[in-house]
């Protein structure tokens, strides 16, 4: 698949484009995915400065009614929301009614954080520890279900043991954005749906963006699916929004996203301080740097571009938002199906397609790999993460939970990675001492994993 896009993309090196051909382009790589039944629908936006360079749709948006895609459809955001929900904590911290480092026991006072203190800033960088109960057996048999009531998702979570000491490592999580959907009620006295609705939404004329809500008719509302890598397409099951809620319960258009992302990081919704503390990347109690920080991954993207943004996922709908800072550009790709397609993959062509990128070398490791081979284990999202590091006679090979052992590229010193995973071993004693941890870096966690 990557390939033949790659062919697509030789035709006409970017430097020689005029903006028309470049627009065309643009447009060619956003549809080619329906062209090849790799996606059901997608919407696609480029726009950079005050230049709209791609505001299109393409496929179904209903398979079985043969309903073309329309512009403006409106597709479930999934994780997106994150992002709204740490703006009306930021927000909220302006006016005087919270501090990011209050404990979640000053706002939700019988949740037993099991002797812990937990602030707001762990919840939203996901580094509180606190378990996901999305990943939990009994949530399955649940989440569909329209009169799931929320008190019933809150005892779930708090049924659920954690997994490591606050700030001692990162594994993303709904939980914590959940539960700072609580504290956005408490605080500001309203529902959290009308606190987004009002004070985000209604403001910058978000006119398509909305709480989600499934069991209403809404207006050119896409349809969710899956599709199988044999391209055979499933209608996906309808989501009782009562429980992603804080976490992923927004609905918009790639239209409204774009004109958050202008605004947003164009100083129209936090003060300067506020927008500071939001795109800084956390650190870990060791002072380790993250690629995350308030709902959003901040650092490179795919192709190495300084990227801010965030994909979201759910039954039927994967989306991904982002912002170019250098170049004030805006890229949203929606997408009404999951399958083998990854939106970050069609936004990351979309954008190095504009402002060019050539990707380097790959690089193998010349040092000594003895002290690096072993097993490796530790907390992961909903199950342990085992790693198991071979030589091989391509290189250093990292088996993930058993799969075949993948040669990944070098990059400095004691770190390895190919996209955005980074696999980094640490010593005892920093520069010397033996290897006693391998780091597992994505965006949104930073796995601790130890030598077995």
């Amino acid at each position: 698949m990557k390939t033949l896009l790659l062919t697509l993309l030789a035709a006409a090196p970017a430097a020689a484009q005029s903006d028309s051909a470049l627009v065309q382009r643009l447009d060619s790589i956003a549809g080619y995915w329906v062209q090849r039944d790799i996606a059901v629908g997608i919407v696609a936006a480029v726009v950079k400065g005050n230049d709209t360079l791609l505001l299109r749709s393409y496929g179904k948006a209903d398979v079985e009614w043969d309903v073309p895609m329309p512009l403006d459809a409106m597709f479930e955001i999934g994780s997106v929301t994150k992002q709204f929900t740490a703006v009306a904590l930021l927000q909220l911290r302006d006016q005087g009614k919270l501090s990011l480092d209050d404990d979640i026991t000053r706002w939700l006072p019988d949740f037993d954080t099991r002797g812990h203190t937990v602030t707001l800033r762990h919840l939203l960088d996901h580094t509180s520890g606190i378990a996901d109960f999305t990943e939990t057996r009994e949530f399955g048999s649940l989440s569909t279900n329209i009169r799931f009531p929320r008190d019933s998702a809150y005892a779930l979570l708090q049924r659920q043991s954690p997994q490591f000491e606050p700030g001692a490592a990162q594994i993303y999580n709904n939980s914590g954005f959940w539960l700072l959907g609580l504290v956005i009620e408490r605080a500001s006295g309203m529902t959290y749906e009308d606190y987004i609705e009002e004070h985000l939404f209604a403001p910058l004329g978000m006119t398509r963006s909305m709480y989600c809500h499934s069991e209403e008719n809404i207006p050119r509302r896409a349809h969710g699916y899956f599709v199988s890598r044999d391209r055979l397409i499933r209608r996906a099951w309808t989501v009782a929004h009562t429980w992603p809620f804080a976490a992923g319960s927004l609905c918009s258009t790639a239209g409204d996203m774009v004109t958050w992302l202008r605004a947003l990081h164009g100083g129209r919704v936090l003060t300067s301080a506020s927008y500071a503390d939001f795109i800084t990347p956390s650190r870990l109690n060791d002072g380790t740097p993250l690629r995350y920080s308030m709902g959003l991954q901040v650092g490179p993207d795919p192709s190495g571009l300084r990227y801010i943004g965030h994909g979201g996922r759910g039954p039927g709908f994967w989306v991904e938002t982002g912002w170019y800072p250098e170049a004030q550009m805006a890229v949203v790709v929606m997408i009404n199906n999951v399958g083998p397609l990854d939106p970050q993959e069609v936004s990351t062509y979309l954008a190095d397609e504009v402002l060019g990128w050539t990707p380097p070398p790959p690089q193998r490791f010349t040092g000594d790999p003895a002290p690096l081979v072993g097993r490796y284990a530790g907390p992961g999202r909903g199950e342990n993460m085992n790693v198991e590091v071979v030589q091989t006679p391509e290189g250093l090979g990292f088996s993930m939970n058993g799969s075949p052992p993948r040669v990944i590229p070098w990059i400095e010193g004691l770190t390895f990675g190919r996209g955005l995973p980074r696999l980094i071993f640490r010593r005892a004693n920093g520069d010397s001492g033996p290897v006693t941890e391998l780091r597992y870096s994505m965006p949104g966690a930073h796995l601790v994993l130890r030598r077995q």
